[in-house]
């Protein structure tokens, strides 16, 4: 996959600033009928509106949607999602994984180059590993290797993993991005890979775009690299237009500013259907991986109640979350799992819209004085706290909007607070400075979520920000990525969800659907179930509709 869905990523969960990304199939199927037949042509220039500022450019540090968009058209992993979900090659050909789920032998291409020139081999997917499992490395992602007993080079271009036991997600973790040795080896011995000027101004991977440029909060450029082991992209030039506000992106796709973007449900239903519009992009619908949910710090007293957040989710209800925010794009979220797939389990605890059960949970957990002006009190002090929202994110300011009302309505006051998304992440999320936040997580296929869930991955540079701990689900997370048998792994993570619904760690909202647009001129687009950009390399502009200069 390409710039940025949440399939690509290498097997880790995603934290997504909230945009207006959606789905549905229909659309595409009548899009990929109308795509054309026209010869590719190389050239031309394809621009992107970026919600959010990118955090830096080597992925393997970072943690939020906007870098890792960017970084999908730098790097490669070993292996990757292709459009039906399974599991293909990438930068290994080929592999052989024993019966008894412990030794993995993975065969790299030999015709990979570096974009520097300098050759891809077996001693960098050995730096790779070694990297991502020095404590120094400041990753969220190095959990995935924890089953790995050795890694060693059998020869240049041949790697051989053995397990210390079954591991799930063997395979999968070694669609963790390359990184090159030649370059960063002094960095990650020391620790800083951040620091590194890979990072900010000359990242090097073997993907099918180059660097060129990045000004912060402006854009960022990236040029076709003419030695891609899959061959040249067709388009030349990809510049990343960094826009934060959803309605200035719909400006400028009206001003034909920008050739992609993602439509907010609003945009995708009600503002873009008319001839002009329809002529000049194409829209693209279909079910993302992509769940919206109302974090809360667990480390604040309030919120460490299970009362408490059981008493939110009551009290929000999701379904006019869901039609008045989504206009119907979207399903509700039960847990972190996708309806419809495989470790989705539906029999779990529910919250239905009950106003007055999240009264009565409150006043379990002591909240049961109201002060003059109707807000709850406990032992004298009210009850109210900042919630936190993207800006530029209509979607995320609405589902706040309508939290800050239904708890209102059981005596809770809720003040709105938005916030520049590379400013929330980095200095409210990350560092743990929040009351409550809106947020969306994108995941793979894989239903591993130790990264967000286990209690060891609270530190500062891990994804389990909210703070929790639940020694069950700690102990189910483990099992679920300790076998490879798919029946053993229904059953950690059916009883995982249920014991997620019961505590309610976060309020989970909505699964959105993906609502991706693209410029009519643009061809090549193929939609499948995991969206339109896992083959963004073959997207071609026909000659006769060059527009822009690749220089």
């Amino acid at each position: 996959m390409r710039r940025g869905d949440p399939l690509r990523l290498p097997g880790l969960l995603l934290l997504l600033v909230l945009a207006g990304c959606g789905p549905d199939a229909d659309s595409a199927v009548e899009v990929a009928a109308g795509q054309g037949s026209a010869k590719p042509a190389y050239g031309d220039t394809y621009i992107e509106a970026l919600q959010g500022n990118i955090s830096g450019l080597i992925p393997n540090v970072l943690s939020d949607g906007p870098s890792f968009e960017v970084a999908s058209l730098m790097y490669n992993g070993l292996v990757k999602y292709d459009k039906d979900l399974n599991l293909a090659g990438e930068l290994a050909e080929s592999w052989q994984y024993s019966r008894d789920c412990l030794d993995l032998t993975l065969n790299l291409r030999r015709n990979v180059r570096w974009h520097d020139g300098q050759p891809f081999t077996a001693a960098d997917v050995i730096f790779t590993y070694e990297t991502m499992i020095n404590p120094k490395t400041p990753t969220a992602y190095g959990g995935d290797f924890k089953a790995v007993e050795s890694v060693e080079a059998v020869d240049q271009y041949t790697v051989h993993v053995r397990y210390k036991h079954p591991s799930a997600k063997a395979l999968q973790s070694w669609s963790v991005w390359m990184l090159p040795k030649h370059l960063l080896e002094t960095a990650a011995g020391e620790g800083k890979l951040r620091e590194a000027p890979q990072n900010r101004t000359n990242p090097v991977g073997t993907g099918p775009y180059l660097f060129k440029e990045w000004r912060s909060g402006e854009k960022v450029v990236l040029v076709a690299n003419p030695s891609y082991f899959e061959g040249r992209p067709y388009i030349s030039r990809v510049v990343y237009r960094i826009i934060p506000s959803s309605a200035t992106t719909f400006l400028e796709l009206k001003a034909k500013g920008v050739d992609g973007a993602k439509l907010t449900a609003l945009q995708f239903k009600r503002q873009t259907e008319y001839p002009a519009f329809r002529k000049a992009y194409v829209k693209y619908q279909y079910a993302a991986n992509v769940y919206v949910y109302l974090g809360m710090n667990l480390r604040d007293p309030r919120f460490a109640d299970r009362r408490v957040r059981q008493a939110f989710a009551h009290a929000i209800n999701k379904r006019e979350i869901i039609d008045g925010v989504r206009l119907g794009l979207a399903r509700e979220a039960t847990g972190p799992y996708k309806p419809g797939t495989w470790q989705y389990n539906p029999n779990v605890h529910q919250y239905p819209y009950d106003p007055a059960k999240a009264a009565s949970l409150l006043a379990e957990a002591g909240w049961n004085e109201k002060n003059s002006d109707g807000i709850l009190l406990k032992n004298g002090q009210p009850f109210k706290f900042d919630l936190l929202s993207a800006q530029g994110s209509d979607e995320g300011r609405k589902v706040a909007e309508i939290i800050q009302a239904s708890l209102k309505d059981i005596g809770v006051q809720v003040e709105i607070r938005v916030i520049e998304w590379a400013a929330l992440l980095k200095e409210y999320i990350k560092k743990r400075n929040f009351e409550a936040v809106i947020l969306a997580w994108g995941i793979t296929p894989d239903p591993d979520q130790y990264d967000i869930w286990h209690s060891s991955k609270t530190s500062p540079d891990e994804l389990n920000r909210i703070g929790y701990a639940n020694p069950v689900v700690d102990e189910l997370l483990e099992k679920g990525r300790g076998t490879c048998i798919e029946a053993d792994r229904k059953k950690y993570y059916d009883r995982l969800q249920e014991v997620l619904a019961d505590d309610q760690p976060i309020v989970f909202l909505y699964f959105r659907d993906g609502l991706p647009v693209v410029s009519s001129r643009v061809r090549g687009i193929v939609p499948s179930p995991i969206g339109i950009n896992y083959n963004f390399n073959e997207w071609f502009v026909p000659l006769s509709l060059h527009r822009y200069t690749a220089g």
